[in-house]
């Protein structure tokens, strides 16, 4: 083999590592930007929650960073995700269910469940779940009419009202936003899921007013499809940004003049997950007691089906 030949031979590799360095940034990249939607972070919210810069988070999610695992670890913190959501190979919604539900599993149901995936184990029959009775949860993003028309159609059912974040409050015996300030993104996630716990324990019916980001932890979101019949409360951006606007409520897009941008990317990143919900409901063409109506209708539907 001549030298000029071997040179290839050696620089081909390399070449091809490059490439997949590359992508992995890229991916990378995609999957911090994602989370930071998901969870309805601005990046200057972010930026201000782990210490990194505006424009180095930009480069990052644009595949051309290459933080350290110490910079990861508080993108992780900051955003309330786990540090092997960024870095690991498998990353599907999926995934992350079956391992949150596996860190919280008995000794005897991580073992049952290893037998069944080994194949060790017969078929069982399907557990039955703790059922939906005549529960129902709203989902979906600020400004679609939850809490204002959850508790309009609760009246018109005759059912009690409740709020998730009330019950979080409840819990922690602070505020939201002091539950944010002194807990971050992660602390409100576990108080959420505890609060989620308590009020799944309740007998119905009611309506269940949740968060928005109530779809970005895993194990939170499949136990209120499990439990509740969910319906996602659905509109368009503009209609979303002018009614928390009429709200006086700008969190977390307050001082950021690229707000539609973030709400658009938000909205984009949560609506595969939104769209698990049992129902749909549309409020951006009417008002309170028009969408109330309509929800009290679709739920007594639902009801009337056997769906609830």
């Amino acid at each position: 083999m001549t030298r000029d030949a071997a040179s290839r031979t050696e620089i081909e590799p390399m070449a091809h590592q490059a490439d997949a360095d590359a992508a992995y940034l890229a991916e990378l990249g995609q999957r911090v930007r994602r989370i930071r939607a998901v969870r309805g972070m601005s990046r200057k919210t972010l930026s201000r929650a782990s210490g990194i810069s505006e424009r180095y988070l930009a480069q990052l999610e644009g595949g051309e960073g290459n933080l350290s695992i110490v910079l990861l670890r508080r993108i992780a913190r900051a955003t309330g995700a786990r540090l092997d959501d960024l870095v690991a190979e498998e990353t599907s919604d999926e995934w992350r269910l079956l391992r949150d539900l596996l860190r919280q599993a008995s000794p005897q149901a991580i073992e049952a469940a290893r037998l069944a995936l080994t194949g060790a184990a017969s078929p069982q029959t399907a557990a039955t779940s703790s059922g939906a009775s005549l529960k129902v949860a709203l989902i979906g993003l600020r400004g679609a009419g939850k809490s204002t028309v959850g508790r309009l159609a609760a009246e018109r059912l005759g059912w009690p009202f409740v709020e998730l974040n009330v019950e979080v409050e409840r819990t922690a015996g602070l505020s939201v936003t002091e539950v944010f300030k002194l807990y971050g993104q992660e602390g409100y996630r576990r108080l959420e899921q505890k609060a989620l716990r308590g009020v799944i324990e309740r007998p119905g019916p009611f309506i269940l007013a949740t968060g928005g980001g109530i779809v970005a932890e895993p194990l939170t979101f499949d136990s209120l499809l499990s439990c509740f019949f969910t319906v996602w409360m659905k509109a368009l951006p503009g209609q979303h940004m002018r009614r928390v606007r009429e709200q006086g409520d700008l969190r977390p897009m307050a001082n950021d003049r690229a707000a539609m941008d973030e709400l658009v990317a938000i909205l984009s990143s949560r609506e595969p997950l939104y769209a698990r919900a049992n129902a749909t409901l549309d409020t951006s063409q009417r008002d309170a007691d028009q969408s109330a109506d309509a929800l009290a209708a679709l739920i007594r539907s639902a009801e009337t089906r056997g769906q609830i």
